[in-house]
């Protein structure tokens, strides 16, 4: 499935890049913009499954562990988490500092304000690799 994902996300990428080159300023070329635009955010998307899917766990593995008893581990994972989920997290605070930074400064507050909109689920993200860091690592 991953290998399909991939042809398939290369291949709608590779089409909006070419039709792109045909778009017109007329109300058949603006539709024709946007089925562009739709095509290539499909083609992205099926890549960003083709690299970040793992592969299915097989039926074999999954029937052997049923027999043997179940051990779980702490919700946070008992074990300890890698200095590169602090600089991943704080590297990507800093660079939404600096994105909003320079929106503000070029484009004043409102455009600040949306790049800010954008990128919450980016600061989201970072300040949980640093949380999940530091509450691992204590």
């Amino acid at each position: 499935m991953r290998r399909l994902s991939l042809a398939c996300g290369l291949a709608l990428v590779v089409l909006a890049f070419a039709a792109a080159s045909r778009v017109s300023d007329t109300r058949e070329g603006q539709v024709a913009e946007v089925v562009t635009l739709l095509g290539g955010l499909a083609g992205i998307g099926l890549l960003t499954y083709a690299f970040a899917s793992r592969p299915r766990a097989t039926s074999s593995s999954s029937s052997s562990s049923s027999t043997s008893p179940v051990t779980r581990t702490p919700a946070m994972g008992g074990r300890r988490r890698s200095s590169r989920d602090l600089v991943l997290g704080a590297g990507g605070v800093v660079l939404a500092v600096c994105l909003l930074a320079g929106l503000a400064f070029s484009g004043g507050p409102l455009w600040a304000a949306f790049g800010l909109a954008l990128l919450v689920p980016m600061i989201a993200g970072s300040v949980y690799l640093c949380l999940r860091f530091l509450r691992a690592n204590p």
